[in-house]
């Protein structure tokens, strides 16, 4: 098995690399859409966030409140550290048991946003960082998303610095161009990946 660790800052396009590897045949592991999972109403993660927060983080259908809950926990950093208390350890857990489930010599993408800012690199066999100037992560996230200017500013600013992700980066793929590019790019990346793979599978 090969792990291989992708991210990328907001508005990057980590998901469109991530998707067209997804078809390439790699198993993706996505850090995101599993910290929704494991709060998903009826969870013991919903549960355990409620008792922490109050019951001002749902929503009338009972679902969790997400933008309320950033509201609190982005200004104020004890309280992000127990959101994560109780977060983290759940997408461990079924991060892992996806992992065990994939195929002894599986290339498993861990679709990982703040791999560089929690020091995560050493984590993985490859590490990939897609990359794009930051004018071009302001326009996607004002014309795509719909942030303002300042929105955008201050969500990239959270994030580790460009030079931080490339300091980490076994590969970084350029998604500043057409995805046509990005398609060359990500079939290079994928041919590296096969030939690293049996090597991994074999340590």
């Amino acid at each position: 098995m090969l792990k291989v660790g992708l991210t990328g800052g907001i508005g990057s396009g980590k998901s469109e690399v991530s998707a067209r590897l997804r078809a390439r045949g790699a198993v993706i592991i996505d850090a995101d859409r599993i910290a929704r999972e494991v709060v998903e109403p009826g969870t013991p993660g919903l549960a355990a966030v409620v008792a922490e927060f109050g019951e001002g983080v749902l929503l009338p259908g009972g679902g969790l409140d997400r933008e309320r809950v950033g509201s609190i926990v982005f200004a104020d950093r004890d309280r992000l550290a127990a959101l994560n208390a109780i977060v983290h350890p759940l997408v461990g857990e079924r991060m892992q048991e996806l992992m065990d489930a994939a195929p002894a010599g599986a290339i498993v993408v861990y679709d990982v946003p703040l791999l560089a800012e929690n020091g995560l690199a050493g984590m993985y066999d490859v590490v990939v960082v897609v990359d794009v100037p930051v004018e071009v992560q302001l326009d996607r996230l004002t014309s795509r998303r719909g942030m303002t200017e300042e929105d955008a500013r201050a969500r990239i600013a959270a994030q580790a610095a460009r030079e931080e992700r490339r300091a980490v980066a076994d590969h970084v793929i350029d998604n500043s161009g057409s995805l046509d590019d990005l398609q060359a790019r990500v079939d290079a990346l994928w041919e590296d990946l096969v030939r690293r793979a049996p090597a991994a599978t074999a340590g």
